[in-house]
């Protein structure tokens, strides 16, 4: 009898980090499979747009030896890390800046049609306050995206500010003009918004803490996708969340009553085969 679908939506690896040990112990812990999301790397600095492209390959050697070693179903997102335009802009300017991170953007779309990646994140707004330009910036980046996501019929992966529902009318309204459906739209990082009115169509990917998955179920929906955000950092070795964290709150999920069977497979198997088995 095949386990308990268990799928953690955002996690990175590192290969100064404990890499294909952490996803051993997320493994044993009962995770079946994940999202890999490329992160900018210290081996490669980014400088030049075709940095981007170097710096992919890394995110998809580690994903190719946490495979042979773990047997599981590891889908790849790489994209353009959105906070780089701000060193970028300060070393360079921002149009020069916008160029590197387009073509960061475009060598993701490669990846996706070459099958090296399955999503195109994690792309989108630095998470903070910043300049009216950087913002204006960012989202053209992201609309390009959203265009490449669209002729190539892959979700993306969002990092942006978080905390209120406008953000998910804003990126469903980019994603519109983009002409990708909203719904393909993951919102990494999200508040437990996930009825209707609260997502705009986009689809909210929530840190698995017990309050968050409290909040969602108790708005009677289903509509949500788990993740810890870890980023196998040696020197925070529980940050953003512990890697087991997934696979724990879905045992809790069933222990306490919180969720059926039938509900873990909608959110651990039936939605992350939506989106990156297309």
């Amino acid at each position: 009898m095949d386990p308990l679908p268990v799928y953690d939506n955002h996690i990175h690896m590192s290969p100064s980090g404990r890499n294909v040990d952490a996803l051993l112990e997320y493994q044993a812990a009962g995770g079946t499979a994940l999202t890999l999301v490329t992160l900018p790397y210290s081996e490669v600095k980014i400088r030049e747009g075709s940095d981007f492209a170097r710096s992919y390959e890394i995110t998809y050697d580690l994903g190719s030896k946490a495979r042979e070693r773990t047997g599981m179903e590891i889908n790849i997102a790489v994209g353009p890390y959105p906070v780089l335009l701000i060193p970028l802009a300060e070393e360079f300017g921002l149009e020069k800046a916008e160029e590197i991170m387009l073509q960061g953007m475009e060598d993701a779309g490669k990846a996706v049609q070459e099958g090296k990646a399955k999503a195109i994140g994690e792309i989108g707004r630095p998470h903070f306050d910043c300049p009216q330009e950087i913002v204006d910036a960012s989202n053209r980046i992201l609309q390009r995206g959203m265009e490449i996501a669209k002729e190539n019929d892959v979700p993306v992966i969002i990092h942006c500010e978080s905390g209120s529902t406008d953000t998910n009318l804003s990126l469903s309204h980019i994603a519109r003009k983009a002409g990708l459906d909203p719904s393909l739209v993951i919102k990494h990082s999200s508040p437990p918004f996930v009825t209707e009115e609260e997502t705009y169509g986009v689809m909210p990917s929530i840190p698995a803490s017990k309050s968050n998955i409290k909040e969602a179920l108790k708005k009677g929906s289903d509509r949500f996708m788990l993740e810890t955000d870890y980023i196998d950092d040696p020197s925070k070795p529980t940050a953003i969340m512990s890697v087991t964290t997934v696979p724990n709150k879905v045992k809790w999920m069933l222990a306490s009553g919180n969720a059926d069977e039938e509900l873990i497979y909608r959110i651990c198997k039936d939605l992350p085969d939506r989106y990156f088995h297309r």
